[in-house]
């Protein structure tokens, strides 16, 4: 409709224009935006929560040889839910940054209760 000469839509003239692959702004709210408040607020909120599960791992586990703390997903399920229900969630998360390591794609409770988790 915007292109479209014959339209007399005044609502579709004060959009902005759409960004395009490559642009530093493309799949990003707009600066200063309530979309872009909350996605810093989702991502400081997940942080905490990483750190906060950082933190559990290294009191409920055992320091190994190789001088890292590593605990059983199923111990540590045990402990973290009653904190918070994204368990797998957060370990993901805290995989993707480094901070921990475990075999496998995905754990799920009962099945994978034996996997350990290494603290990094």
């Amino acid at each position: 409709q915007r292109k479209n000469p014959f339209s007399s839509d005044d609502r579709l003239v004060s959009k902005p224009a759409h960004t395009h692959r490559g642009d530093p702004t493309y799949g990003r709210p707009p600066e200063g935006s309530q979309t872009e408040q909350r996605g810093k607020d989702a991502h400081s909120h997940v942080g905490k929560e990483v750190e906060e599960l950082c933190v559990i791992i290294r009191s409920t586990g055992e320091v190994g040889e190789d001088g890292h703390v590593s605990v059983t997903f199923g111990q540590l399920f045990e402990t973290y839910v009653t904190i918070s229900n994204k368990v797998v969630g957060i370990l993901l998360r805290a995989r993707k940054h480094g901070l921990v390591h475990f075999e496998g794609e995905m754990l799920w409770q009962g099945k994978d209760d034996g996997v350990i988790i290494t603290l990094l």
